[in-house]
C-alpha cells in the first residue's frame, strides 16, 4: 500500500490517493472528520485554524461507504483559498497581488532557502513555502484515519498524547498504554498530565508575548499488533526502520525513537533487553523496552514509538536572514503561524503510524478483498495461537 499527497497550503484543496486498499472496506466518514478535527485543536495555534473546518471529500475508489480496490482518492478544502485565488490560481496570478505575498527572505528552520536553491525558485520563496507548510499534514491524517479503520476491524487501536512542551517533561523515558489513557478529552495540550496542563497553557501564552516557538515530544502506542510484521531479511523491510521514515517526514520533527530508543545506550544489556515468559496470552514481556520491534519485526507487544519536534520555525519577532533579491541583511517576515503546534502532533504522529502498520498488516496476509483478509487474519492468528493472541473484537 502506499499514498501520495497534492496541493499547496493556501491553494483550492489538499489531495491523497491512497493505493492498494482491498475492497469491501467499510469506512466512517465521520470518524475521518473526527481525525481531522483533532488535528486542528489545541492551544498556541494561529489564525488559519479559526480558518478552516476541515472535512473529507471523496472522488474515487469509495461507493457507498465501501472501498472499491481502486485508489482511494480523498480531498481537504482549504477555506482559506478564497483570500489567496489572486496570487495562487493554478493558471492565472494577480502580478500585483503576488507582488505583495512574494517572499525572498528564506526564514531559518524552514524549507525556503534549501528547496528554493534545489528547485531553482529563489524569485519568490513561496513556490516553496506553500508545498513544504505543515497544512500538508492534513491529508496524511485523512489517509491514516482510514488506515486506523482498517486496523481496528482487526482489534488494533492506537492512543498518543504529549510526553514534553518545551522544556517541561511529563514523564520519563518512553509511554505505555496506561500512560497515553490519561490524556483528557478536549485537552488544550493534549498532554499525559492533565493537572499541569493550566501552568503549561501560561507558559505558552509567555513565550508568545516574547515572540517565541516551541517544540515537544510526543508519543504513541499501538496495541494488539500481532508478531511477525515487517521483515528480518531487508533493510528496507524492517518496520523500524520505516516507521522511523514516516515519523520524521513529519514537518519540525527531527527524531524518532521506538520503545526505550536513546536511553538504552547508556544501560548494560540485561537492562534493556526484555525477558520473555510464558502467561496467559502466550509468550509474553513483563518490560517492554524493545517498543514491539526487535530484528525489524513486531514481537507481539504494545509498539511504542516518539516523535522528537523542533520549535516551529516562524517566529513572530523574526530571524536574521538574507534578502535573495537585493543580498542585504534583512530580518523575516512573520506569515501567520502557531507559538507551539504540539497539540495537533499526536494525531499526525498516530496517522503515520496507522498507514505504515497497515502497509505492514497488507503485506503480511495479503488479499484484494475483506472477505479473503479476514480470512487470511483468521488463519495467521490461528497459527500464532499457541504464542499469540489477538485483541477483544478482532474476526
Amino acid at each position: 500500500m502506499r499514498f501520495l499527497t497534492g496541493g499547496e497550503s493556501h491553494g483550492p484543496r489538499l489531495t491523497v490517493i491512497l493505493e492498494g486498499l482491498p475492497a469491501g472496506l467499510e469506512l466512517d466518514r465521520e470518524g475521518i472528520d473526527r481525525w481531522l478535527a483533532r488535528r486542528q485543536h489545541g492551544f498556541g495555534r494561529g489564525g488559519r485554524q479559526r480558518i478552516e473546518h476541515d472535512q473529507v471529500e471523496v472522488s474515487g475508489g469509495l461507493r457507498g461507504g465501501r472501498t472499491l480496490g481502486s485508489p482511494l482518492v480523498l480531498h481537504v478544502a482549504n477555506r482559506d483559498w478564497k483570500n489567496w485565488s489572486a496570487v495562487m490560481d493554478p493558471w492565472r496570478v494577480d502580478p500585483e497581488a503576488a507582488a505583495a505575498r512574494r517572499v525572498t527572505a528564506p526564514r531559518p528552520g524552514h524549507a525556503d532557502l534549501s528547496g528554493g536553491l534545489g528547485t531553482g525558485q529563489t524569485a519568490d520563496l513561496r513556490n516553496v513555502l506553500e508545498r513544504a507548510s505543515a497544512r500538508e499534514t492534513a491529508a496524511r491524517v485523512a489517509a491514516g484515519a482510514v488506515c486506523a479503520q482498517l486496523l481496528g476491524r482487526y482489534g488494533i487501536v492506537l492512543r498518543s498524547g504529549v510526553l514534553q512542551l518545551g522544556p517541561h517533561a511529563l514523564c520519563q523515558g518512553p509511554p505505555d498504554w496506561e500512560l497515553l489513557g490519561r490524556v483528557e478529552p478536549g485537552s488544550p495540550l493534549v498532554t499525559v498530565d492533565p493537572a499541569a496542563e493550566e501552568e503549561l497553557v501560561t507558559f505558552v501564552r509567555r513565550v508568545r508575548e516574547r515572540g517565541e516557538t516551541l517544540g515537544g515530544v510526543v508519543g504513541a502506542v499501538a496495541r494488539g499488533v500481532p508478531p511477525g510484521l515487517g521483515s528480518h531479511v531487508h533493510w528496507d523491510r524492517k518496520l523500524d526502520g520505516r516507521l522511523v521514515q514516516a515519523l520524521v517526514s513529519i514537518p519540525s520533527v527531527k527524531a524518532a525513537a521506538i520503545g526505550a530508543g536513546i536511553e538504552a545506550a547508556a544501560l548494560e544489556g540485561s537492562a534493556v533487553h526484555d525477558p520473555i515468559v510464558a502467561g496467559e496470552r502466550g509468550l509474553e514481556r513483563p518490560s517492554n523496552r524493545a517498543g514491539g520491534l526487535e530484528g525489524g519485526v513486531t514481537n507481539g507487544a504494545d509498539l511504542v514509538v516518539r516523535a522528537f519536534l523542533k520549535p516551529i520555525s516562524t517566529l513572530r519577532r523574526g530571524l536574521p536572514s538574507v534578502d535573495l533579491a537585493s543580498g542585504e541583511p534583512r530580518t523575516t517576515d512573520w506569515e501567520r503561524s502557531d507559538t507551539v503546534a504540539i497539540a495537533s502532533a499526536p494525531v499526525i504522529v498516530e496517522a503515520m503510524v496507522a498507514l505504515v502498520l497497515a502497509d505492514a498488516l497488507l503485506e503480511t496476509l495479503g488479499g484484494s478483498c475483506m472477505d479473503d483478509v479476514d480470512a487470511a487474519w483468521r488463519a495467521y492468528t490461528g497459527r500464532l495461537a499457541p504464542w499469540w493472541r489477538p485483541g477483544v473484537g478482532a474476526p
